[in-house]
């Protein structure tokens, strides 16, 4: 099962995009245009030593900030351009000129050049510590939008680990940064940080950090944080497709088998593949009537597809359940659907295990003549065929040779042999073939051997009655045959044995 979160890298890229632009854009203004137009005030009254702007350089730089108002910013740039190479101007108008020329640089879309503007106004040296790291804080919100994700996020750590102020959109770009280079162990910390503080608390805060757990495979974490956002947003079929997925990959499928069923039950699946899943569920969990009960009702229902592969399977849980009547017509559907050999003797299987020994047959002949393994195949009719012979009246020694020749016993062995004998003499099946012939011709041997047993004794108790009869008849003045119901058929061997030699 794959983890699932709402937040992904796409999302936190655009989020990345609009964080730069809004933040950035605070920075710079705050940055350089208070700061240029408090420089040329200064000019006018006590400035701070090297804190100050010439009249030529304030005339130009005011210039610059009135077509950059009127949004001409390639004109103020130009003006810009025109004088930041005058050896005349001191570091503080370097830097201020160079902060300028970054921000509107930026705003016309050229942010290499706006980011190299600002490292130019940190290296002119005319900046307070506290100007200089919102410059940092600048320069790293630009490489970040430029796609330098590891530069710009080390640059922003840096400001923040030193002192800088950790306002929460910094610490925001920061962990999509930090994300965006895939250095989800960086990025932890800094999301704790932003989770914690953030009031009220939220989607987006939980999704960031079930995302880096995820991807950190801190699973106990993220199970934590899962557990918080579905007592939230119970209704959100994501965040327990979520927690069921974790308790699997966790070990603890039984778990994860109980929240999928009650989504199932409660009605919060619909989609083939969650359906799919649960019916897989019951499966595992040796529940194949369950199984087969919800795989069907879902095919009616048309929220999964009756296709062959879903027959089939609908057909094999049905057999695992022992519902083989209910298997029957779902694999001849199958079968016919897909032309499959395999199918047709599944079918064939089906029918056999129901005693439908003559649309079995039929079955696995068409799975024979589609490429089947024929030996099998006819095992399984010449099994059949012996089977009925259960249910048929057994020969008995009462009854002639003609009777038995006759009796549907012995023809249902001599069609069982006849299948047997199909096997082909190259299938793995033909040794056990040759043992059922040699086993059904032993049973008839059986049975002869023992017809002829008690035919050999009761003849020689009746011998014995006959002699007596004999014996006594000079006694009782005639002759007296106790059994003779029985016996009498074997008076005329006694004489023609014993009578006629006495009488000679």
């Amino acid at each position: 099962m794959i983890m699932t979160c709402q937040i992904t890298k796409t999302s936190l890229r655009t989020r990345a995009a609009s964080l730069l632009g809004a933040s950035l854009l605070a920075v710079a203004t705050l940055g350089v245009s208070t700061v240029a137009l408090s420089g040329v005030a200064m000019a006018q009254e006590t400035p701070e030593e090297g804190r100050q702007f010439s009249a030529k350089a304030g005339e130009k730089v005011n210039e610059a900030l009135t077509l950059a108002n009127s949004n001409q910013n390639q004109a103020a740039v130009s003006i810009l351009q025109g004088i930041i190479s005058d050896p005349s101007l001191n570091a503080y108008e370097k830097s201020t000129i160079y902060q300028m020329l970054g921000q509107y640089s930026y705003q016309l879309d050229r942010a290499v050049e706006a980011q190299q503007y600002f490292e130019n106004a940190i290296n002119a040296g005319g900046l307070l510590p506290d100007e200089v790291g919102n410059i940092k804080v600048v320069i790293a919100q630009l490489m970040i939008g430029n796609g330098q994700y590891r530069e710009g996020a080390t640059r922003l750590e840096n400001y923040l680990n030193s002192g800088g102020q950790q306002k929460p959109q910094y610490i925001d770009l920061l962990v999509n940064a930090w994300v965006q280079a895939e250095d989800y162990r960086r990025a932890l910390p800094w999301a704790e940080k932003w989770f914690n503080t953030a009031n009220p608390k939220e989607r987006k805060h939980f999704d960031l950090l079930n995302f880096l757990f995820n991807n950190l495979g801190m699973q106990g974490r993220q199970a934590d944080i899962v557990k918080q956002m579905i007592n939230r947003w119970p209704e959100d079929k994501t965040l327990w497709d979520a927690w069921a997925s974790m308790l699997a990959n966790g070990g603890r499928e039984q778990e994860a088998f109980e929240v999928t069923k009650m989504l199932y039950l409660g009605g919060a699946l619909s989609e083939e593949q969650d359906l799919l899943k649960v019916v897989q569920y019951y499966s595992f969990y040796d529940m194949p009537y369950q199984a087969a009960e919800i795989l069907e009702r879902e095919m009616n229902a048309n929220r999964i597809a009756r296709t062959p592969d879903k027959l089939k399977q609908l057909s094999g849980l049905f057999r695992q359940a022992r519902e083989y009547k209910r298997a029957i017509p779902i694999l001849e559907a199958a079968a016919t659907q897909s032309g499959e050999a395999k199918l047709y003797a599944d079918w064939g299987e089906a029918l056999y295990n129901e005693g439908s020994c003559q649309k079995s047959e039929k079955a696995f002949t068409e799975a024979i003549n589609r490429g089947y393994d024929a030996g099998k195949s006819w095992m399984l009719i010449a099994n059949c065929r012996y089977d009925t012979t259960n249910t048929l009246d057994r020969l008995n020694c009462d009854m002639t040779d003609a009777q038995m020749a006759e009796a549907p016993i012995t023809k249902a062995r001599a069609s069982a042999i006849a299948a047997f004998e199909k096997v082909p003499n190259g299938s793995r099946e033909r040794g056990n073939a040759r043992k059922w012939i040699q086993f059904i011709n032993a049973e008839k041997d059986a049975v002869d051997r023992r017809c002829e047993f008690e035919r050999n004794v009761e003849r020689e108790l009746c011998y014995q009655k006959i002699k007596q009869a004999y014996d006594a008849e000079v006694f009782v003045g005639e002759w007296v045959l106790d059994d003779a119901e029985v016996c009498l058929q074997y008076k005329e061997d006694y004489d023609s044995e014993f009578r006629i030699k006495i009488e000679e």
